[in-house]
């Protein structure tokens, strides 16, 4: 039996990890199929808190698991295939074998969609990334593009204007699929291009391996054209690692686990943090904050039951 399980090794499951360490409580916490989430796609952080210079994404992962580990946190190699909801104690399904945990803080994130083009993780961090908020201010005075055509590409594109020379709309419609007001920004914005009716083909590398460019094609036409820019930023969406918990816990529309009074699921004893729940912020910051909420939200609940 365990006190606590963490399904997530990225910031929101790595600082529950921390806090639940501390308050010596020997979680145990399960590394998925990207151990360090999508913090380990990108090269470079420079909006966390306490690096003034910034720090490489897979660098800041592994030094907050060194911190868990060093509170006591147990590391392990797993994927949650099930979930079981308890009244005292809850079942997990791990790679075939159940374990047992009185809480449970799902922090399992999300997976950003991607267009699915030939050698596209090559180019992840290096010029192909989806968080403007993350990387967009290292493309300054640069030609950029996003691929999208919803909310979430518009307020890609507006954000992205304060740092490219010119950002390039990609959409496969000629109209898009975001709000009017937000359409409407878009549309008035001089440093913003829409391309219409243009689906991306191939991702151009340069000497270094670095995006310099990609090639879209007319879906009425056909016609395919070379664009140069240095970073594309995809805003197609995000799918919730939720599969195992969905009918269990409450999701919203798009699969997202719903919280009540910050952190806390509808079932007693379980926790979400992160991205799993969060499809507004998406910052490792924001992230962590969560899991530290979640930690010290599971030892107020195991303190109630003793």
């Amino acid at each position: 039996m365990e006190k606590v399980v963490i399904v997530g090794t990225g910031c929101a499951g790595l600082t529950a990890a921390i806090y639940a360490g501390r308050a010596s409580l020997s979680p145990l916490v399960l590394q998925g199929l990207q151990p360090g989430g999508q913090l380990t796609t990108t090269t470079a952080v420079e909006n966390f808190p306490g690096f003034p210079e910034g720090v490489d994404g897979p660098d800041l992962i592994m030094r907050m698991q060194a911190q868990a580990e060093k509170f006591g946190a147990r590391f392990q190699f797993g994927t949650l295939e099930e979930f079981d909801p308890g009244g005292p104690h809850h079942r997990i399904k791990v790679d075939g074998q159940w374990l047992e945990t009185e809480t449970l803080i799902v922090a399992s994130g999300a997976a950003a969609k991607w267009p699915g083009l030939a050698g596209e993780k090559q180019f992840i961090g290096h010029g192909l990334t989806s968080c403007a908020t993350c990387d967009g201010a290292f493309y300054r005075d640069v030609p950029v593009c996003v691929i999208g055509g919803g909310d979430s590409a518009c307020e890609e594109a507006n954000f992205l204007t304060r740092f490219a020379s010119v950002v390039y709309l990609i959409h496969r419609r000629d109209t898009l699929r975001a709000s009017k007001i937000m359409a409407d920004r878009v549309l008035a914005n001089p440093k913003i291009k829409p391309l219409w009716n243009r689906k991306p083909v191939e991702y151009l590398a340069d000497e270094e391996g670095h995006v310099r460019g990609i090639i879209l094609e007319d879906i009425q036409t056909g016609a395919r054209e070379e664009l140069a820019v240095k970073c594309i930023f995809v805003a197609i969406g995000h799918t919730p690692n939720t599969a195992p918990f969905r009918g269990k816990l409450d999701t919203d529309d798009n699969g997202y686990l719903v919280q009540h009074d910050t952190v806390r699921t509808n079932v007693p004893g379980v926790f979400a943090a992160g991205d799993v729940a969060d499809h507004v912020y998406r910052q490792a910051i924001t992230a962590a904050g969560e899991g530290c909420a979640a930690a010290i939200q599971a030892e107020r609940y195991l303190a109630a039951r003793e």
